[in-house]
């Protein structure tokens, strides 16, 4: 498993997670304790919280995006 790290851009200063397995590979940010939703187009990653739009590169093909209790976690297969 690889892993590594970042920030997301913009006004979040949570931390976004990369995990890399050998048959797929996974995103996770951590928005905090919020209720809100995740979408995925075109390579973005766009996160709605309350009235704020949060938006970070993700690759072209995600198979899955979920947001539960305030965790993004976004899904690739290989």
């Amino acid at each position: 498993m690889n892993e590594y790290t970042r920030s997301i851009q913009g006004d979040v200063d949570g931390a976004v997670r990369h995990y890399e397995y050998d048959e797929s590979a996974v995103i996770v940010a951590d928005f905090g304790p919020v209720e809100g939703a995740v979408d995925v187009v075109d390579g973005t990653a766009m996160v709605v919280v309350d009235d704020d739009q949060y938006e970070f590169d993700v690759p072209e093909h995600v198979d899955r995006a979920v947001m539960n209790n305030g965790v993004v976690t976004l899904e690739m297969e290989r």
